[in-house]
């Protein structure tokens, strides 16, 4: 039988943070942005008492916990930890399906005659990743990637739990539907209304039940709902973009305030792909008007990059580009998206310095990985101050 483990990182963001600061330690604390339309990126376990969530708007949170501190994501911080834990899980398997920097699945049906079952692999990995991050983290163990997710879930947090033959029915009929993979907010209502409260109730259903909650989805619903699924895991997954984007708290029409938030959207994208030691070959913007109506501009490039200058430089002509057409539209969002992503490799064998480019974000990652992404900014990212009339002027 097939041993997969589920191992997600506890409230991640939030935990580098007080790790990182210790004066934060227990306090109800958001990581996100905090403009008018921010959303919370994550949230400590101390503030998830009061009803905040990832993804919830920043407004409906601090209404929920008005005494809660608020700090920017770090996101050069929190890929430099994640690199960390993934190392971690490649000492016991090959097989590793990262679904975010926080967590992955891991096979190690073919490790256990090396490292032992998988409850001491789940244990031994979670001693690491203290050790290397002092972090917690929580595992869950089943046969099926259906079930490791739902185990680690039930672990949190900081734990571990097996989802097994000898408890596989007790534990999983009790679980409440939106437990389910494939049931969310929206579905929820109309799954309730066709009688299916639980997954047990699921389990059970019968064929005309079944249609009523899922259509056409029935029959593979209720599989899972059993503690079925064949899904291998995939080691071969890999992210096919990396992006970054922002909402603004008001519109936008200023072109140079505009160039200079998506200059910062740049900077962020590139530090993601160096974190995952990826090269983008195509650079995408995305841009949302004031009106909701969204655009994509693309371009590609001659050679793969992940050097910020050349992702700031064809994201900037594209917007250059798109707002040439439309000068005075006011944008409530833009996005800069990195694609055709493969592994860095050497452009020219007779080149052995790096580009003076590729020193300086080595340099200012190093920086920032270590201190934060607030202690160093580019000056390309300052606002630009007026001109007076006091300084020597050329004629």
């Amino acid at each position: 039988m097939r041993a997969i483990l589920h191992v997600d990182m506890d409230a991640f963001y939030a935990s580098v943070e007080e790790r990182d600061r210790p004066e934060l330690k227990g306090t109800p604390l958001i990581v996100g942005g905090t403009g008018g339309r921010g959303v919370v990126a994550a949230a400590s376990y101390a503030v998830r008492r009061f009803g905040v969530r990832s993804a919830m708007p920043m407004r409906e949170a601090l209404k929920l916990c008005p005494q809660a501190v608020c700090v920017p994501p770090r996101m050069a911080r929190y890929q430099a930890v994640s690199a960390q834990v993934f190392a971690i899980f490649h000492e016991f398997t090959p097989l590793v399906q990262g679904l975010s920097v926080d967590e992955a699945f891991l096979d190690v049906t073919a490790s256990r005659r090396l490292k032992g079952d998988a409850e001491a692999i789940g244990a031994e990995i979670r001693r690491r990743i203290r050790a290397a991050t002092e972090l917690s983290a929580s595992v869950g163990i089943a046969p099926n990637k259906l079930l490791a997710k739902i185990a680690s879930d039930l672990a949190k947090p900081d734990g571990m739990f097996r989802l097994g033959a000898e408890n596989l029915h007790p534990v999983l009929d009790a679980l409440p539907i939106q437990r389910l993979f494939g049931v969310g907010q929206k579905s929820l209502p109309g799954v309730q209304a066709a009688g299916i409260y639980t997954i047990g109730d699921a389990a059970r259903a019968s064929e005309q039940v079944l249609w009523r909650a899922f259509g056409k989805h029935g029959r593979a619903m209720q599989a899972l709902a059993r503690g079925i699924d064949e899904r291998p895991v995939d080691a071969d997954r890999e992210e096919k973009t990396i992006s970054a984007e922002e909402t603004f708290a008001q519109d936008i029409r200023d072109p140079a305030e505009l160039d200079r938030h998506l200059t910062a959207l740049a900077d962020r994208a590139a530090a993601r792909l160096r974190a995952h030691g990826l090269a983008a070959g195509r650079i995408s913007v995305k841009i949302r008007r004031a009106d909701f109506k969204t655009y994509t501009r693309q371009c590609l490039l001659g050679q793969p990059t992940q050097d910020t200058a050349v992702v700031s430089g064809a994201a900037r002509r594209l917007l250059a580009a798109w707002l040439a057409g439309q000068p005075d539209a006011a944008l409530r969002l833009l996005g800069v998206g990195a694609g055709d992503l493969g592994a860095l490799r050497q452009a020219n064998l007779f080149i052995t310095e790096p580009a003076r480019d590729s020193r300086l974000d080595a340099a200012v990652d190093g920086i920032r990985g270590r201190f934060g992404s607030a202690m160093l900014t580019r000056a390309s990212l300052l606002p630009r101050r007026p001109r007076t009339g006091s300084g020597p002027r050329r004629s």
